[in-house]
């Protein structure tokens, strides 16, 4: 169960450098501050989003007090606003980090994207490591200690950019004198609340769609097909795990996978998907090569529904366990099943394709 510590920790703070702003890198004088794991000002960056949106529930559940980055225009995609304090901005802006920082107990930067459009200024540098390295570099510099990070399981094999900044965002956090704690999530499942998640975009695009859906395969005969493995794991214990956390030192400079308490293949993912609507789907085997050949003429537009790099890690398999947070914090494992599904067939599975932040 969680330990929850009804006292305060002494640790260092860095103060603002002059002018206002932080002076990255630099230690300066230092002087005493006292933080908290209980009713904690959490800022979070990322709060917006499928993740975000259960991270900030979470949070207030336990008595925390969340501190959100809002992007001009998103302020109503906020969960439960009124109780959360919402500070305007972006990852660009420095003045606002450092004010959404500067006066939080603690960090979590759960910035994520599904794919890049270099045109618009959506890049996986831009927003899974540059910003990761921004904020923590503030966390530090302000004597914020306690920093969590959305990472991605497989990010060690480091075969595609999305890896590869996630991997190199964990190493600048982990290089930092913080109590830090990064989660390494499989494939993430759960009422989307309007946002894009795993099971209703599979559900919109291949389950509703006319054409039989694709068992993808990689070798030239498709006895494997369909067969490479997930752990999807359930929104609300991704959630709840980042909030449970932060009450515990058990969880300071460890890394965590989260995944669900089954694998499932990919045919099996599609299944559950058609039967929590009361439907069965024709399923044929398909040869990956085929869309990454589509995906590599049209993988920069928009409209397109997957990237080359998506499916590469897709066949490429996505198993973990979260048995060693969900023991230490007492949670219990949701399973994708057609209970846990049910959502699918509330009406409200189809957001527009959209950056895809978490």
């Amino acid at each position: 169960m969680v330990r929850r510590i009804a006292s305060y920790i002494v640790v260092q703070r860095a103060p603002v450098a002059a002018g206002g702003n932080v002076a990255i890198g630099g230690r300066g004088d230092l002087h005493r501050r006292k933080i908290r794991y209980f009713n904690m000002k959490v800022a979070i960056i990322g709060g917006t989003g499928f993740v975000g949106s259960y991270l900030v529930e979470a949070l207030l559940e336990r008595g925390h007090r969340p501190r959100l980055l809002v992007r001009l225009g998103s302020e109503s995609r906020v969960e439960l606003s009124a109780q959360a304090e919402l500070l305007t901005g972006d990852l660009g802006d420095h003045d606002v980090l450092r004010r959404l920082i500067a006066e939080a107990d603690a960090v979590i930067y759960n910035v994520g994207i599904l794919r890049q459009f270099p045109s618009r200024g959506v890049t996986f540098k831009k927003l899974q490591l540059d910003g990761a390295m921004t904020a923590a570099d503030l966390a530090r510099n302000f004597g914020v200690r306690r920093f969590l990070l959305m990472s991605a399981n497989g990010v060690e094999t480091a075969t595609t950019e999305y890896q590869r900044t996630k991997l190199e965002a964990e190493e600048h956090v982990q290089s930092l004198d913080l109590d830090w704690t990064v989660f390494r999530p499989s494939v993430i499942f759960g009422n989307p609340r309007g946002r894009n998640e795993f099971a209703s975009m599979l559900k919109r695009d291949v389950i509703d769609s006319p054409l039989p859906a694709p068992l993808f395969y990689t070798g030239l005969l498709p006895t494997d097909a369909g067969a490479f493995q997930l752990s999807p794991v359930h929104v609300k214990n991704v959630a709840a795990a980042f909030a449970g956390a932060l009450e515990t030192k058990d969880t300071f400079a460890k890394t965590f996978t989260l995944g669900g308490p089954g694998d499932l293949t990919w045919k099996e993912i599609l299944t559950r998907i058609a039967g929590a609507c009361g439907r069965r789907k024709l399923m044929l085997p398909v040869p990956v090569f085929a869309p990454s050949i589509a995906a590599a003429l049209f993988d920069s537009f928009p409209w397109f529904p997957i990237s080359r790099d998506q499916l590469r890690m897709l066949t490429a398999g996505n198993l973990c366990r979260g048995d060693e947070i969900f023991n230490l914090l007492g949670i219990e494992a949701i399973p994708f099943d057609e209970v846990a599904l049910a959502y699918l067939c509330e009406g409200s599975t189809r957001p527009r394709p959209s950056a895809n932040r978490a």
